[in-house]
């Protein structure tokens, strides 16, 4: 079966989906950026406030940065969920739409 994949790129369930996990996606990116940035500005302009010690000997720097991994984990529970609960349903749909469109 051979598919022509202009007419999968300019069907309109492919365009909601596209623009549906771009929107979630450039968001999730912003959010990690924003972390990262927020660390090494923070190490830059705040020194005393990362060397604030929290913990025993850990102080808030490491503490940032360890949550860093946590954001990380968080963010790829969270795809997952959304990517079960909605792009992976958006996408049988348009893969059924396809094949019934293909077949005739």
């Amino acid at each position: 079966m051979k598919i022509n994949w202009a007419a999968v790129a300019n069907h309109p369930k492919f365009v909601e989906l596209h623009r549906a996990k771009m929107r979630f996606l450039v968001g999730l990116w912003l959010v990690g950026a924003a972390s990262y940035f927020l660390v090494l500005i923070g190490a830059i302009s705040a020194p005393g406030l990362f060397n604030t010690r929290i913990i025993g000997r850990l102080n808030f720097g490491y503490l940032f940065c360890l949550f860093q991994f946590v954001l990380a984990w968080g963010i790829a529970i969270y795809y997952t969920r959304k990517s079960n609960n909605e792009f992976d349903p958006l996408t049988k749909e348009l893969v059924d739409l396809i094949t019934k469109e293909e077949g005739q």
